[in-house]
């Protein structure tokens, strides 16, 4: 008998808990409302930032967006070949929870999602034709390094290098100047996107560049009387043990159109060794009668990419002075320059000038920005992506990827897959890092802005993002390690061999 009301007992609370359940359930359902929709908008919805048939990696944080069209209430519906969710707007946002968007790009990896907005009006619930993302099959590199700069140049006071985890929304830093008296900081550079090997400079307090290669870190004096200046623009060797740097004279001054103009009366390259802690060059890469600037090793570490115009006087011939890009072969191993210079872009051809070559890590492509004259674009209007396939020797602009604004300062991701570069197309004034996917015919997607937890937050952000370069792993916080060898003077003189 025991035995009997022990077992009753059980399933009484098993049948208790089963109602429960179902009640719970109903309630549930019964709170969830119910829209009817009646109407159907022929035109697009349109949103901020725009994320409409973008290709994005499947790692990527939530592109969070806004709604730019008047609405009582706002559900987007989040759609893939097996998973579906919704999000309800708050204040005109949709903001994608970070688990339901990473099942959802799972899901649709290799695939597609469909968005549909759904507006609640006078007239009732009404839905938007869906827009979709494409989620590509490759990953992109998981962070991304970047200057926060006011757009001007000609001041600063608080400057940094800062690096944003693409996979989430964290940013965190990798230098700030205010360590070191506010001095001007710029061109960190990576090698192969390795965040163990880069650089940048220190300028006006402390003048010098910090060479991180393997963790360890060096403070060197890179002026000297034969060059005439300090190293500028750098382009990692593959291996880590080279460092090719341009020499420029630069000058800056307001234009009437441009905003700022910059250009070089004299620039030079050389190529430094980070185990002899001594440089080389060859004649064709130091003369009076060229301006080279911006060298870029090739992936192999075979070849030395360059820009070169004529010298001329500057600033009076300023709008002739155009760039071609040219080649010339290294040997690693005896770092020695080959004798043969090739052009692989004829400036004077098109009647452009060309600036910051980089080679994709696949060795496939060459991406230049493309303007009218000089080799300073980021405040050109007319500046363009263009890409060269080294293979077919063929080029063409990237229309889609391309803008009426300035589209200039790119980098690849390490897979070849990604490009990210800057642009003016959403004001005209300040720059913002923009992500576009190459295939492997290198062809280009439409480009789609960095996304933020708060879509607002380029409105109100006034500086500008300066040179984004994609990395594979965090940067650990340099500014104190920085400080500490400028407080102590611990520097290293560059010998010029």
């Amino acid at each position: 008998m025991v035995s009997f009301d022990i077992c009753t007992t059980i399933a009484m609370k098993k049948e208790m808990y089963i109602c429960i359940t179902w009640l719970v359930l109903v309630l549930i359902t019964s709170c969830k409302e119910e829209r009817d929709i009646t109407l159907q908008f022929e035109e697009a919805v349109t949103i901020f930032p725009d994320y409409q048939e973008v290709k994005i990696p499947y790692n990527i944080a939530p592109l969070n967006f806004s709604l730019s069209v008047p609405a009582e209430e706002a559900v987007a519906v989040f759609s893939s070949p097996g998973y579906q969710f919704e999000v309800k707007a708050a204040k005109q946002t949709f903001i994608i929870p970070f688990s339901k968007w990473k099942q959802l790009l799972k899901d649709a990896k290799g695939d597609k999602v469909s968005i549909t907005v759904q507006v609640r009006t006078e007239q009732g619930w009404g839905a938007y034709p869906p827009f979709y993302l494409y989620v590509a099959e490759e990953s992109i590199d998981p962070y991304m390094a970047y200057r926060l700069i006011e757009p001007g140049y000609a001041l600063w006071n608080r400057m940094g290098i800062y690096q944003r985890n693409l996979e989430t929304y964290q940013e965190s830093v990798i230098y700030e100047n205010k360590s070191t008296g506010y001095n001007c900081v710029n061109c960190h550079s990576f090698c192969m996107q390795d965040p163990e090997q880069m650089m940048f400079h220190l300028r006006a307090k402390y003048p010098g560049t910090i060479v991180r290669k393997n963790g360890q870190m060096i403070y060197l004096d890179t002026h000297t009387r034969k060059a005439g200046s300090a190293f500028t623009y750098p382009g990692w060797h593959p291996s880590g043990n080279y460092i090719a740097f341009s020499i420029n004279n630069t000058t800056q001054g307001l234009h009437p159109e441009h905003r700022v103009e910059v250009y070089d009366t004299a620039s030079d390259i050389v190529v430094y060794n980070t185990e002899t802690n001594q440089t080389v060059t060859t004649d064709a890469l130091f003369t009076k009668d060229q301006f080279l600037t911006f060298p870029c090793f090739s992936p192999d570490g075979n070849s030395l990419y360059y820009c070169s115009a004529p010298a001329c006087p500057v600033p009076d011939s300023i709008g002739s002075l155009r760039y071609s890009l040219c080649r010339v072969g290294f040997d690693p191993h005896t770092a020695t320059f080959s004798h043969e210079v090739d052009t692989i872009f004829y400036a004077q051809e098109h009647d452009r000038s060309v600036s910051f070559p980089r080679v994709s890590p696949d060795g496939k492509y060459v991406l230049l920005t493309v303007s009218s004259y000089a080799t300073f674009p980021i405040w050109h209007k007319d500046a363009e992506l263009y890409m060269i396939d080294l293979e077919r020797n063929e080029g063409r602009y990237l229309e889609t990827a391309n803008s009426a604004e300035a589209d200039s300062y790119h980098s690849w991701s390490s897979n070849s897959r990604w490009v990210v570069f800057s642009s003016r197309r959403m004001d005209g004034l300040y720059t913002r890092p923009y992500i576009t996917y190459i295939d492997e015919e290198g062809n280009e997607s439409k480009p789609f802005l960095l996304p933020q937890k708060d879509p607002a937050y380029y409105a109100g952000l006034m500086k500008s993002y300066n040179i984004p370069e994609f990395i594979t792993s965090k940067v650990p916080d340099l500014s104190y390690p920085v400080f500490r060898r400028t407080r102590d003077n611990e520097i290293y003189k560059v010998q010029f061999r």
